[in-house]
C-alpha cells in the first residue's frame, strides 16, 4: 500500500502548486511544506519499520481524507474541488482495502484481486480527472490571458480615446481661434477692398473730371460768346427802336432769338455733361434703364482723352470711331457700363502714350532716323444676334502672352507702383458679368517697329 504515501505526497504537491501559495497564500506555504515532509517521513517509516507499516498507512489515509475535506469545505480551496472528485474514489478503495485487511487478513487475501482492480480503475479515474482538470486550467488561463489582453487593449483604446479627445479639443480651440482671426482678417480685407474700390473710383472720377472740365469749356464758351453777341444786338435794337426802324428791329430780334436758341442748346449740353459726372460719381443703384450705347461710348471716349490731355499737355492721339447706329438702346446700368468703358479707354490711351515715349526715346538715340508713330485708339460698336459689342483697340505697347490670363485678376496691374490699384479690369469684368455679358481681350506685344496692340471686346446681351 505504498501508493497511499505516494498519493499523499502528490496531493500535497498538487494543492501547493494549484493554490499558488507563494503568491496568493504565503501564510500556508510552511504548512504545505511540513505536510509534504510528513508524507515523505511516513513513507520512510513504512519501508524501514515493517511493523509500523499499517499505522503509517492509516495516518497517510487520514491525512488524505483531511486534505480532501479541507479542499471541499474551505472557501480559499474552492478552485480545488476537481481534485476532491478525482481522488475521493481512490481514497474510498484504499480505505475499504485497509479496513478489511486490518479486520480479517484472510478475507482480504481472498478479495485482493477485487481491491486491486478497483484501485486500478480509481487510479485511472484520478489520472483522467487530473488530465481533464489540467486541460481546463490551461484553457481557463488562456481565457484569462485573452481577457487580460482585451482589458489592456480596452484601457489602451480608452487612453488613446481620451488623448484624441484632448487633441480634438485643443485642435478645435485652435481652429476656433484661427476662425476668429480669419473673420477679423476678412473684415479688414473687405474694408481695405472697399477703400481700394473707392480709390479706383476716385482715380477714375479725377480723370473724368479733367475731361469734363475740357468738354464743358466748349459749350460754356459758346454760351458766353452768344450772350455777349445778344447784348450787342439788344443795344442795336434799342437804337433802332428809337429811330422807329421796325424792319431793322425785326431782323435784330430774329438774330437774338437764333442766338438764344444756340445758348439754350449749349446750356443743355453743359447740363448733360454735369449730370453725367454726377451720375458717375454716385454709388450705382443697380437699376437698369434704356441707354444709347453709341452716345455713352462716344461721350466717355472724349472725356477719357481730354482727361489724359489735362494731365499731360504734350500728349496727343488719334481717335477713330465706327458706331453702328442700328444698335439702338439697351437695358443696362449706365453708371456701371460707363465706368467700364472709361476704364478701358484710360488704359488704351495710357498704352499708346507709353508706346509714344518708347518711340521718342528711339528718336533721341538715332538722331538721323525719323521714326514715325501715330498713337491711335479705335472705338467700334456692332449690333450682334445676341445684343451688341463694344470694341476698344489701341496700337500701344500690348501685353505679353503670360500676362493676358492675369489681367482680370484683382490687384494685378502692369502699371508702375502708385499708378494703378489693379482693380480696374477686375471690377470691369465683374460688372459685365453681372449684366450677363462677357469681357475678353486680344493682345500682342512686339518690339518696335513690329505691330503691338490690345483689343478689349465687351459683349452685352439684349
Amino acid at each position: 500500500m505504498t501508493l497511499d504515501f505516494l498519493l499523499l505526497i502528490i496531493a500535497f504537491r498538487y494543492l501547493q502548486t494549484h493554490l499558488q501559495t507563494k503568491t496568493l497564500y504565503p501564510e500556508k506555504k510552511d504548512l504545505f511544506f511540513k505536510g509534504l515532509l510528513l508524507s515523505i517521513a511516513l513513507l520512510a517509516i513504512s519501508v524501514v519499520f515493517s511493523s509500523l507499516e499499517t499505522v503509517a498507512q492509516w495516518l497517510a489515509l487520514l491525512l488524505n481524507f483531511g486534505l480532501v475535506y479541507a479542499a471541499y469545505t474551505r472557501r480559499e480551496f474552492l478552485p480545488l474541488k476537481p481534485f476532491v472528485y478525482a481522488v475521493f474514489p481512490l481514497l474510498v478503495v484504499h480505505f475499504a482495502a485497509l479496513l478489511v485487511k486490518t479486520v480479517s487478513e484472510s478475507f482480504y487475501d481472498d478479495w485482493n484481486e477485487l481491491f486491486e482492480t478497483a484501485g486500478v480503475f480509481a487510479w485511472i479515474w484520478l489520472i483522467a480527472q487530473i488530465l481533464i482538470t489540467r486541460k481546463q486550467r490551461i484553457n481557463t488561463e488562456k481565457e484569462k490571458i485573452v481577457a487580460i489582453q482585451k482589458e489592456v487593449a480596452f484601457k489602451n483604446s480608452q487612453r488613446l480615446k481620451d488623448e484624441l479627445e484632448i487633441q480634438v479639443a485643443e485642435r478645435t480651440a485652435e481652429l476656433t481661434a484661427q476662425k476668429e482671426e480669419l473673420i477679423v482678417t476678412l473684415n479688414e480685407l473687405k474694408a481695405t477692398q472697399s477703400q481700394l474700390i473707392q480709390s479706383e473710383k476716385m482715380a477714375s472720377l479725377g480723370e473724368l473730371t479733367a475731361g469734363i472740365a475740357h468738354e464743358i469749356q466748349n459749350p460754356l464758351n459758346f454760351v458766353t460768346n452768344f450772350a455777349e453777341l445778344n447784348k450787342e444786338l439788344l443795344e442795336e435794337l434799342s437804337i433802332e427802336l428809337d429811330k422807329d426802324e421796325i424792319d431793322e428791329a425785326k431782323v435784330i430780334v430774329k438774330d437774338i432769338l437764333a442766338n438764344s436758341a444756340k445758348i439754350h442748346h449749349h446750356g443743355k449740353r453743359a447740363d448733360a455733361i454735369v449730370k453725367g459726372m454726377l451720375q458717375h460719381s454716385r454709388t450705382s443703384t443697380g437699376t437698369k434703364e434704356m441707354t444709347d450705347i453709341n452716345e455713352l461710348a462716344d461721350e466717355f471716349l472724349r472725356l477719357s482723352y481730354h482727361g489724359l490731355r489735362a494731365k499731360d499737355k504734350s500728349f496727343n492721339a488719334t481717335m477713330e470711331t465706327e458706331l453702328d447706329q442700328s444698335i439702338g438702346k439697351l437695358e443696362l446700368v449706365s453708371q456701371d457700363i460707363g465706368r467700364v468703358i472709361l476704364n478701358l479707354l484710360n488704359n488704351a490711351f495710357y498704352a499708346v502714350n507709353q508706346r509714344k515715349m518708347e518711340v521718342d526715346a528711339l528718336n533721341l538715340k538715332f538722331e538721323s532716323q525719323e521714326i514715325k508713330y501715330i498713337p491711335t485708339v479705335w472705338l467700334t460698336t456692332k449690333k450682334t444676334s445676341k445684343g451688341a459689342e463694344i470694341i476698344i483697340r489701341d496700337n500701344g505697347t500690348g501685353m505679353p502672352e503670360e500676362l493676358r490670363d492675369k489681367v482680370f485678376q484683382p490687384f494685378f496691374t502692369t502699371k508702375p507702383t502708385g499708378q494703378g490699384t489693379g482693380l480696374g479690369l477686375s471690377l470691369s469684368f465683374d460688372i459685365i458679368k453681372a449684366h450677363g455679358g462677357k469681357l475678353s481681350v486680344l493682345s500682342q506685344s512686339k518690339p518696335w517697329p513690329e505691330e503691338s496692340y490690345t483689343e478689349f471686346t465687351i459683349e452685352l446681351p439684349q
